[in-house]
């Protein structure tokens, strides 16, 4: 177990496996994945001070304030499983967040040790993303091409349609896409400047960036 609390933020597109990486990434290391969407719904389920703040924004359509997220993740990583360090999926997003993590981790004696950034040509991304298929009973997702149902257009769990959700068509993924891009090239110079932005190849199977990742982060696998 590691004894210095080690903290690291994955970046990627979406269609990138980003989160998908960090979870696993985060077993490996035995320490907590802490996704800001999951944040943001723990918070506004346990109607915390933080959460009722949130979802008045959210309610409308507008962006949360950063002292909000911000507080959220400071009370997250306050937790006894954070002992060790955590990686963070979807926060920060902009410069602004990232020199707020900052102050929390100097505050609290904790350091960012790595920010993997998982590049995918947008060609690929696209080709991710538009394929996939969602049921309407429960949300489970399939894919045309890498995880296609038994029978087309049935979902293998519960017998629900399949279809395609507005925002995974190929006209929106790529305008998704290139905001991503546009958005968070300033955060990608923000730690390119701190000289801990490592750029991964995300166009390879799960496993073999599962493995770049444990390398580049200085990461001994344990045995799970």
């Amino acid at each position: 177990m590691k004894h210095v609390r080690d903290f690291y933020v994955f970046l990627g597109p979406p269609g990138a496996g980003k989160g998908t990486q960090a979870k696993v990434v985060a077993h490996r290391l035995g320490i907590p994945q802490i996704s800001s969407g999951d944040l943001f719904r723990e918070n506004i389920k346990n109607q915390t001070e933080m959460g009722i703040q949130a979802n008045e924004y959210i309610k409308v359509g507008d962006l949360v304030p950063d002292d909000v997220t911000v507080a959220m993740v400071r009370e997250r990583i306050s937790r006894t499983d954070c002992m060790n360090g955590a990686i963070l999926d979807g926060f920060p997003r902009t410069p602004a967040q990232a020199k707020a993590f900052d102050g929390i981790l100097s505050e609290t004696g904790c350091k960012l040790n790595r920010v993997p950034y998982i590049k995918v040509p947008e060609e690929a991304l696209i080709e991710r993303l538009s394929g996939r298929l969602t049921c309407r009973d429960k949300g489970h997702v399939f894919h045309k091409s890498y995880n296609p149902p038994k029978e087309p257009g049935v979902c293998d769990f519960d017998g629900s349609e399949l279809y395609q959700r507005e925002d995974d068509r190929p006209e929106t993924v790529a305008r998704r896409i290139r905001v991503y891009i546009e958005r968070t090239q300033p955060l990608i110079e923000y730690y390119q400047d701190r000289d801990v932005l490592v750029e991964v190849d995300g166009d390879r199977d799960i496993e073999t960036i599962t493995a770049d990742l444990v390398k580049l982060l200085e990461v001994e696998e344990t045995n799970v």
